[in-house]
Formats: C-alpha cells, structure tokens, sequence
C-alpha cells in the first residue's frame, strides 16, 4: 500500500512539472501573440505550437505508463463548497477560482468535454477522415492562395497609403534650414543685427544710431584736481534737437 501511494505521490508530482512548464508556454506564446503580433511570422508560431504539442506529448506519456497507478480508478470529490470566498483557494489557484461553488465544480471536475464541444469534435475528426490525400493537397493550395491573395491586398493598400500621405496636397513644410541657420548665426554669433535707439525727451527728440562695438579704451583719468574725468572717444552719434518748451512770463 505504501508502495503504491509513493508512485502515486511521484506521478503527481511529474503530472505537475509537465503542467507547470505547458502552462508558461501557452503564457509565453499568448504574450507573444499579444505584444509582438506586428513582427511575428508563421514560423515563429509553428515553434511556439510545436513547444505545446511536445509538453502534451509528455504528459499523455506520463499518464500513460504502466508504473503509473490508474488515475482513472480514482474518484475526486468536493468535501465542500460555498459561496463565500476563500483566500486559500485563490492562493492555489494563482487568482482563477475564487470560490468552489455548485456552479463551478461540474467544470472543475468534469471527466468528458462538454456535450456540445464532444459532438463538435467528433464531426470534425470523421469529416477529415474522409478526405482522402488529393482533396486534402487541393483544399490547402486553395487556401494558401487565398491568403497570398489577401496578404497582397494589403501590402499593396499599405504601399498606396504610405505614398499618399506623404504627398498629401494639405501637408506643408513649416519649416526652412536657412532661417534656422541665420537664427542661430544670430543669436551665437551676433550676425546680421542692427541696434536702432529712438528716443523721446520732453525738451525735444533725439534720433541716435548706435555704432558696431569697438575694441575698449582707458575710461577714467585722473587730473591734477584729483577728479576723474571720462576720456571722449570719436563717436559717431547724430544729435538732432529741437526745443519744445515755451516759457511765458507773467507780470503783476
């Protein structure tokens, strides 16, 4: 008895690993499916299927061998159910089954498919052993011209969409490479800028246009006073005033 329960213990064990790993494939090829479905090719997903079909392969080996108790002489039965939710259950299960209710467990523990799934299944396995080698070769020619057919459609409504949009009539360059290069000449360099100063006084208006910047001379020098007097560069400022203030005096 001890025997058979530590086979027992062992094949469960294996039927568990080989679930584990069918289960991070099925994972890793539905994330393929949903994160690289623009880049991912056929071949690609053949490899992904044959990962699948390899780790059904193990199990259905594993269960069975003849050194593998008969599972299906055992009998799984639900000690109890609720409605109520069961955190255990949840950690078990990964967040799947919440609660072990009167609705659940018939899918849980089901040994047969689903009536309707079973029937499905069966018309098809008889539909396709009727199909002899030749019918079989001209349906999947059929169908691969058909999907060459689509997959040219679409490439070619990809191209003609590609080449209107970037000749659409609508679509105007906003931009020019010579103001940007002027503006940073300017803006770095100082080139092609005019300093214009007009000034307003409330004696007159002066009309001044500033000179470019020249090398700095001495500012201050000191006189025998002592006091400092400002050295007067050659400057080329035009001085225009006129008077526009009347003084008018008043007598008693």
């Amino acid at each position: 008895m001890q025997r058979e329960e530590k086979q027992m213990e062992m094949t469960l064990d294996a039927i568990l690993s080989r679930l584990n790993d069918l289960k991070m494939s099925i994972g890793g090829m539905i994330q393929k499916l949903e994160t690289e479905y623009e880049i991912i090719n056929w071949p690609t997903f053949l490899d992904n299927f044959a990962i699948i079909s390899s780790h059904l392969t193990g199990l259905s080996k594993i269960l069975a061998k003849e050194v593998c108790p008969p599972l299906r002489n055992r009998t799984v039965l639900p000690l109890m159910l609720s409605q109520d939710r069961d955190e255990s259950l949840i950690n078990l299960t990964q967040g799947r089954v919440p609660v072990f209710s009167h609705d659940i467990v018939p899918d849980y523990l089901r040994t047969k498919p689903d009536p309707i799934t079973e029937q499905k299944l069966i018309q098809g396995e008889q539909k396709a052993a009727n199909l002899t080698a030749e019918v079989a070769m001209k349906q999947v020619t059929q169908y691969n011209k058909v999907v060459s057919h689509v997959l040219d459609m679409v490439c070619k409504a990809r191209e003609e969409w590609e080449i209107e949009s970037s000749t659409r009539a609508g679509i105007q360059q906003t931009s020019s490479m010579a103001d940007t290069h002027a503006l940073v000449s300017a803006v770095g360099m100082g080139k092609g800028l005019k300093a214009n100063v007009s000034l307003n006084v409330a004696t007159g208006s002066a009309n001044m246009m500033v000179p470019p910047l020249r090398a700095s001379a001495p500012m201050t020098s000191v006189s025998p006073g002592g006091v400092g007097q400002i050295n007067k560069a050659p400057s080329g400022i035009k001085t225009n005033i006129k008077p526009a203030m009347q003084v008018h005096q008043f007598t008693r």
